[in-house]
């Protein structure tokens, strides 16, 4: 356990690498500020949200293996946290025998990124419930694979990101074609997707789940989930309110299968673990995150410390004794309808005249369409007043060209 911070640009400080700087990472970024942590932002593209936080930036391709461990050399941070799956494996497997420290482990990472693996691991190695489901290497694989699951089913690629690649095939031509789709749209060199039981989704949960130094040992503690929904043809989440409707035995198992999960994978900080509960009472695994997750945002408005807060806290070995939720609340994405440059946020102030409210502006330099720009933060005396706010809020808020008064 750490008992002594630094001074953030002297021979004392913390430092931490950030691995991906969008909004996510902003949020982390600024939890290390608070704690003095000297903060490196890294990502793909110039102006991401975190390095709007951060101390210093660098512009890499995260795929590099070389331009991974240049800047890590070059920097010599204390902690690394990767925040996104589009980074070079191998860079982070070989820095972690180097001495450095990967947030959770190298091991987690790679096992999380890669749906095969992860299948594998939480169905067969941590024996935790989940969908029916195969792997193939070519069209009449997945082919085959469908029928051994069962039509309709879900065809992804072994690796990608952002729900790219995701089709719902319900017979052996749109399975073949499904598979292409899927090699079409995975990050690297892949060959192989995962093929799943198509389930009847009731809702779905976000078991996040935290590991933190206490002194005396590892501790593993799961958090009351975050429960949101994903509109018919959206690939990522739309709205999600804190705490759970959820009933308590369902709230039980999800926890349940959650810190099996993260216990498992070992190391420190925060995991999001995706929970599927089905409309005929099944309570599945999905997938993890070893990081802060996009459905907890609303965590910035619901709960003593956020999971930005826990995660920066012990990532850095500093205790995180269970935080409080203080009130129910939800979120709402704000979503761009057009590609722009430099873009802006209209309606602002009237959306800030709802009482309870906040707005998150990430930032991000310019947008495309179904882009996430911005967040809609509400809290009430139960999560369907908050709803109902973050609803009306969004009426008002939209992503528009910027015109100089």
């Amino acid at each position: 356990m750490r008992d002594v911070l630094g001074t953030p640009w002297s021979s004392t400080a913390n430092k931490a690498l950030i691995l991906g700087s969008g909004e996510l990472g902003k949020e982390v970024a600024i939890e290390l500020q608070r704690l003095g942590v000297e903060v490196v932002a890294v990502d793909r593209y110039d102006r991401a949200p975190a390095m709007h936080v951060a101390h210093r930036r660098y512009v890499i391709d995260m795929l590099d293996y070389d331009q991974v461990v240049d800047v890590v050399r070059r920097e010599h941070p204390d902690v690394i946290i990767p925040e996104v799956e589009a980074i070079n494996l191998q860079a982070l497997q070989d820095l972690e025998r180097e001495g450095y420290f990967v947030v959770p482990n190298a091991k987690a990472v790679g096992i999380t990124m890669n749906r095969i693996e992860l299948r594998k691991f939480a169905a067969e190695t941590v024996g935790v419930p989940t969908t029916k489901y195969a792997f193939a290497h070519n069209e009449e694989e997945a082919a085959e694979a469908c029928e051994k699951v069962g039509f309709p089913c879900l065809i992804k690629p072994e690796m990608s990101s952002s729900g790219h690649g995701h089709t719902l095939a319900t017979n052996k031509e749109e399975a073949m074609n499904g598979f292409k789709e899927a090699i079409a749209h995975a990050r690297g060199k892949s060959q192989r997707v995962i093929v799943e039981e198509y389930v009847d989704v009731a809702t779905e949960l976000t078991a996040l789940t935290y590991r933190h130094d206490t002194g005396s040992g590892i501790e593993t503690v799961p958090l009351t989930p975050v429960e949101h929904q994903r509109p018919k043809g959206i690939y990522f989440y739309y709205e999600s309110w804190h705490p759970t409707k959820q009933p308590e035995d369902v709230v039980k198992k999800s926890q349940e299968i959650a810190k099996r999960v993260v216990d498992a994978l070992g190391g420190l900080g925060i995991f999001g673990v995706e929970i599927l509960i089905t409309s005929d009472g099944r309570v599945l695994f999905s997938e993890v995150s070893p990081r802060p997750h996009d459905t907890g945002l609303v965590t910035l408005v619901t709960m003593e410390q956020s999971e930005f807060a826990i995660h920066a806290r012990a990532v850095m070995g500093l205790p995180v004794p269970k935080p409080r939720l203080l009130s129910p609340g939800a979120a709402r994405v704000i979503l761009a309808e057009e590609p722009l440059e430099a873009p802006c946020l209209e309606g602002v102030g009237k959306a800030l005249m709802i009482p309870g409210l906040q707005i998150r502006w990430f930032g991000k330099p310019r947008s495309y369409v179904n882009r996430r720009m911005g967040m809609l933060l509400a809290i009430g005396e139960d999560v369907d007043e908050a709803l109902r706010k973050v609803r009306e809020a969004a009426k008002y808020v939209k992503v528009k060209r910027c015109v100089k008064g």
